[in-house]
């Protein structure tokens, strides 16, 4: 025990004369941040990192693309270049979708299959297309397993009332015009949806399909038949006999055509009342028509400045003069005026309105 205890008083002193002998001392210690030398001195320079930093390694942003709505990436299409007369053509396609609009824009309207015959009206090519869309669209004959929507306000008891009707493919202004039909025709009205009639496609509906899956037959040329023996262009001559005279044939004279049949003059009687036409475009602004049935006989055309039919309207009349049809007005003929007999209830007074130059 007491060997142990000398053992550790011998290093301690042996560490003591160490210390004291020692030149290389500690500094001494900073003041602390919140003294007053601390906040005068001024700052120690920043150490030098002697280790190699590491390269900053840049991600790179992906641009992100905005599409606009309705587009859709499609690759791009190798498109055979197609030409299409009017006429038949079939389809070659298993299926092939009929559209409302050239492009595939244009809402489904029906879909065909293989060998289907169609009707070409016409080859359209878009000149912008989008990525992987046909640019070459035929123009075709609506189906006729198909059904097109006009507005149901404009047809009455089965028949169009308006000037013109659009045509649609669908129960809405928003849907493509497939057609126009005129004032008077007839529709065969299949089913009504609001505001709009689902209605069977007339002759002049269409549609658009694309070109490439329709092919037509092509039509052989003529053949011409040309003799070997004989070169086309290089005829024989006749051989003339010295002594025989030729005298050439004169060319035959062109034949007049036929003079027209003069018009023969057809003078008429009618008996009638004396109205106002009321219409700017008619040939005549007095018309003869029948009290009982109210149907126009003829229109009343004066042949002198004497001729005052204003005096005459709602007065039954004889009428006597020559008749004939103006092209406008097929349905109603016109008659010059020779002379007119006013009937009265008890007295005919005759009235001679034959210009004075025509009288006898």
């Amino acid at each position: 025990m007491m060997k142990t205890i000398w053992t550790i008083l011998g290093t301690l002193m042996a560490a003591s004369l160490f210390a004291q002998n020692n030149p290389n001392t500690l500094p001494p210690v900073p003041a602390p941040v919140n003294s007053p030398a601390a906040e005068t001195a001024p700052a120690a320079p920043a150490p030098t990192n002697t280790t190699a930093t590491p390269p900053v390694k840049h991600i790179k942003k992906h641009h992100v693309v905005k599409h606009k709505p309705g587009a859709t990436n499609r690759p791009a299409m190798n498109e055979p270049t197609v030409t299409l007369a009017p006429g038949p053509a079939q389809v070659s396609a298993s299926e092939l979708v009929v559209r409302g609009q050239a492009g595939l824009k244009g809402e489904e309207v029906g879909r065909l299959g293989k060998g289907d015959t169609v009707n070409v009206l016409e080859q359209i090519n878009l000149e912008h297309h989008t990525s992987g869309e046909p640019s070459q669209w035929a123009k075709i004959s609506y189906p006729k397993n198909g059904h097109v929507w006009v507005m149901a306000k404009y047809v009455n008891n089965g028949t169009v009332s308006t000037k013109k009707l659009n045509l649609r493919a669908g129960p809405g202004e928003n849907y493509s015009v497939v057609g126009v039909i005129d004032q008077g025709a007839s529709v065969n009205q299949v089913e009504t949806k609001g505001a709009w009639m689902k209605i069977d496609p007339p002759a002049n509906a269409y549609a658009f399909v694309a070109a490439k899956f329709l092919t037509q037959e092509a039509v052989p040329p003529t053949a011409v038949a040309v003799n070997p023996e004989t070169p086309e262009a290089t005829p024989t001559p006749t051989p003339v006999q010295p002594q025989q005279q030729i005298i050439p044939t004169p060319p035959p004279q062109p034949v007049p055509p036929p003079a027209p049949p003069q018009p023969t003059v057809r003078i008429v009687q009618h008996e009638g009342v004396v109205g106002p036409v009321g219409s700017v475009i008619a040939p005549t602004a007095y018309k003869l028509y029948d009290p009982d049935t109210k149907v126009d006989i003829d229109f009343l055309y004066p042949t002198s400045p004497d001729q005052d039919l204003h005096k005459l309207v709602d007065d039954r009349v004889i009428v006597t003069g020559e008749e004939g049809v103006d092209t406008r007005w097929p349905n109603t003929p016109v008659i010059a005026i020779q002379n007119i007999q006013i009937l009265g209830k008890n007295v005919i007074k005759r009235l001679d309105l034959t210009p004075p130059k025509q009288r006898h």
